[in-house]
């Protein structure tokens, strides 16, 4: 089954992309993984309606990749953006393709994992918002989201440093005071909500087991691509 991007800022968008064809070679084969097509308007052109809170407008830019991937042949859509699946619901009825919800994919493996209470991290209008608190109260988990002054730190970090491709140590002390504080407020694991953030952060420096919500979509369209395959019949390699 074909996949498609919805490609928002760079560094995430190509993270999701090589865990797509990594986790394939595993699944069907050296060299092997579902076929992919990405549409990326420009992160600038995103950050006009971001910037003012206009999430119809955002909305629109992700309806017109929609229909981009659409004509392309893509059976679904992934968006490895955390912060415009704001947007989402505003345009979904509308979209030419259904889509697999990046906190719903995060939030299920929540489950699975046996996490209760999840620490939030992304940029602030993520952790501002509703994307993650809705997925993690449906399926009955607590949520704990950054300070004021953490959410504004966060947020340079992302917008200044990761979506550029810059990575300091200073901010992974940064996230690691953040995740230990929340650790104090009784969370049991992070979500990693912005796509660029396991560039820099993983289980193996981080005070909280972590939620990779890009490696996790770009497992979850594997999955789906490769089971929708198996349903039809297609020869798919182990």
């Amino acid at each position: 089954m074909h996949i498609g991007i919805v490609a928002c800022s760079a560094e995430g968008a190509a993270l999701c992309y090589r865990t797509i064809a990594h986790e394939g070679a595993q699944r069907m084969g050296l060299y092997a993984h579902p076929r992919v097509t990405m549409d990326s308007i420009p992160f600038s052109e995103y950050m006009v309606y971001i910037d003012r809170d206009d999430w119809a407008g955002v909305g629109e830019l992700m309806l017109q990749s929609a229909k981009t991937l659409a004509e392309a042949g893509a059976g679904f859509l992934i968006c490895p953006d955390n912060t415009i699946h704001q947007a989402l619901p505003l345009i979904e009825a509308r979209s030419p393709r259904p889509w697999l919800h990046i906190a719903a994919v995060v939030a299920d493996e929540a489950v699975g994992r046996g996490f209760h209470r999840i620490g939030l991290l992304g940029t602030r209008w993520l952790v501002a918002g509703e994307v993650y608190p809705q997925q993690l109260t449906a399926r009955g988990l607590e949520y704990v989201r950054p300070s004021d002054a953490e959410r504004e730190e966060i947020n340079r970090i992302i917008m200044e440093e990761l979506v550029c491709a810059v990575f300091k140590p200073e901010a992974v002390a940064y996230f690691q005071k953040t995740m230990a504080r929340m650790k104090g407020e009784g969370c049991d694991a992070v979500v990693l909500g912005c796509t660029e953030i396991p560039l820099t952060m993983h289980d193996g420096n981080s005070p909280l087991p972590v939620l990779d919500s890009t490696r996790l979509l770009a497992r979850a369209a594997v999955e789906r691509a490769v089971g929708n395959s198996r349903d039809q019949g297609l020869e798919i390699r182990d």
